[in-house]
């Protein structure tokens, strides 16, 4: 192993209980969805990872399906990193996978079914190397399963050992109650909801999913919290040639950056400045501050752009003029 990680890497980073449980969650969490496929730079991903735990950054979250155009590379990726650079760390570790979207052809590979939940978990597993994940999720409502099938499924892989917590994830907040409360009954706690949520999409607020993960004690994970990077000064002077905007097949594109938009964008990037903060900064700050989130997930393209999001958390104060001011550039 050629990696050793800093000693003061706990210093600068508030953990946070994940709702009604003993386990912590670092304020910003790292998420592999983008840049660690097996198209992507492998010693970039080496050097992001690294860096992300040496700047207290201990939950590493993955899916089954994660690293398009083919799924599972970046499962693959981690474990190849996790056995190389972070082997000696994995106790400092949160791991997290997911299923529940299309994965494998047939009728096997996609949704909430018992069959695909567990056979999934098991490929993740091998894919990274590990006997154990710390979170395993299901990473949407399916409507034709019965919850209690899924639900079944979530108690008896945690009853395995091969998850230590489970979670949901995209589930309104009608299912968000009733997983709740069946995966109670049958002993097991539902540890997190990890759903979108940012400063340009806070249906999770309107429609109730965020009070009803609250009142059922568990905790929260805000994933697309810089809405694909419209949340930053990237796309303030026009769509550059390597954004993901510019590139094909991305949910992010030239059309959705409408002119009203990117002057709402351009307002909200004045108001971070006043604060001494980038826009992304402020984007992350004001999700932990204002939103009962339990952490924060991020993705990136660059250690450096790590870096620049864990800074977001020495300004996580908002006065009442700047919450103010950023209702009205919302509601505009």
């Amino acid at each position: 192993m050629s990696y050793t990680a800093k000693n003061n890497r706990y210093e600068n980073i508030p953990y946070n209980y994940c709702g009604k449980s003993g386990l912590k969650l670092p304020a910003i969490s790292l998420g592999l969805w983008h840049n660690f496929s097996k198209n992507d730079d492998y010693g970039s991903m080496v050097e992001m990872l690294t860096c992300a735990f040496d700047e207290g950054i201990t939950h590493f979250d993955l899916a089954n399906n994660y690293g398009s155009p083919a799924a599972g590379s970046a499962e693959i990726n981690f474990g190849k990193i996790l056995k190389s650079e972070l082997s000696a760390y994995r106790d400092e570790m949160v791991i997290s996978t997911k299923a529940g979207y299309y994965m494998w052809p047939g009728p096997y590979g996609d949704f909430g079914s018992r069959k695909y939940i567990m056979s999934s978990l098991d490929a993740s597993l091998k894919r990274m190397g590990l006997d154990y994940v710390d979170i395993f999720y299901h990473h949407r409502m399916d409507p034709n399963t019965p919850l209690e099938e899924t639900m079944g499924a979530l108690r008896d892989i945690v009853r395995s050992g091969k998850a230590l917590y489970v979670g949901i994830s995209n589930y309104d907040a009608e299912t968000t109650k009733k997983a709740q409360e069946m995966l109670e009954a049958m002993g097991v706690h539902c540890l997190i909801h990890q759903f979108r949520f940012s400063m340009l999409d806070r249906h999770v607020q309107e429609d109730g999913t965020l009070a009803a993960t609250v009142s059922a004690g568990m905790g929260s994970i805000a994933y697309s919290p810089l809405e694909q990077g419209i949340l930053s000064d990237k796309y303030l002077g026009g769509i550059p040639a390597n954004s993901r905007a510019a590139k094909p097949d991305t949910y992010l594109t030239e059309a959705s950056l409408s002119k009203e938009l990117l002057q709402k964008v351009s307002e909200l990037n004045s108001a971070a400045l006043s604060r001494g903060q980038t826009l992304s900064q402020m984007a992350i700050a004001w999700l932990l501050s204002v939103g009962n989130i339990t952490s924060v997930l991020v993705g990136a393209s660059s250690a450096k752009q790590i870096k620049e999001n864990t800074a977001a958390l020495s300004n996580l104060k908002f006065t009442p003029d700047e919450l103010q001011n950023i209702e009205q550039i919302l509601n505009k």
